[in-house]
């Protein structure tokens, strides 16, 4: 345990808002989805990043053990895709229990169910990051299709495991309400869910995108008004849904 090697775009200390409390946040490198609103695409190619072991990612992680302990934080593993990495994460995971530190995933829920199954039963908190809730959707939105997300999301919700939602705000794209009802509807059949979340889109990795040779279409979009998201916010509260 510990030697499974795992590729690393970047690493955070002091993260707080990747889960509770103050943490060490390790965005692991490779991702397959294409996300227009990515503000990451430096992230996508599997090859790209610094090789570690785990066992290395959770020694880093332990230098600010006071802090993640103090305010009930921990190590959160994101991306990328971080289940892009399922043996890697799952070593992170069994090694941080052994020194008492608590570990979220932070994922899109990409990964083959069988694959990443011991990930997702492990960790002590999911992040699920919802793209749209329209499967017909999803490929424009992300390059792949529902189908794998939807899988993912099921698992978790038959295993009761603790889960954060979240889902960007994309004026055009996400805003619709035939899509907020929708993922009203997912929400509330998520026995153990304990927040969720409303991210407004920005445009801050629009220059990664120029830098990476890629096409961004989203350049003319503007970020949703604050009002609007004020309303979906409360309606979603009315819902019964923990924001």
């Amino acid at each position: 345990m510990g030697t499974v090697k795992g590729r690393i775009h970047a690493l955070e200390t002091g993260g707080m808002v990747d889960g509770p409390g103050i943490r060490f946040v390790a965005f692991l490198q490779g991702c397959p989805l294409r996300c227009l609103y990515c503000h990451n695409p430096d992230s996508w190619a599997v090859g790209k990043g610094r090789e570690m072991t785990a066992q290395e990612l959770v020694d880093e992680a332990w230098k600010y053990r006071t802090y993640m302990k103090a305010s009930g934080g921990g190590i959160t593993l994101s991306g990328g895709e971080p289940l892009f990495q399922p043996e890697f994460v799952l070593d992170v995971i069994r090694i941080a229990h052994e020194k008492g530190m608590t570990v979220a995933i932070d994922t899109s829920g990409y990964g083959n169910p069988e694959r990443v199954r011991n990930c997702l039963d492990e960790a002590d908190l999911i992040i699920l990051d919802i793209k749209t809730a329209l499967a017909e959707k999803h490929r424009d939105l992300t390059g792949i299709t529902a189908e794998r997300p939807r899988a993912i999301l099921e698992y978790l919700k038959q295993s009761r495991k603790p889960l954060w939602v979240r889902h960007v705000v994309v004026p055009g794209l996400t805003d619709s309400r035939e899509n907020l009802e929708a993922l009203k509807e997912i929400l509330t059949d998520i026995p153990s869910l304990e927040k969720f979340e409303f991210l407004p889109f920005h445009k801050m990795g629009e220059e990664k995108w120029e830098q990476e040779g890629l096409l961004y279409k989203l350049g003319g979009t503007l970020a949703p008004d604050q009002g609007f998201m004020d309303r979906i916010s409360e309606d979603f509260r009315r819902a019964g849904i923990p924001m």
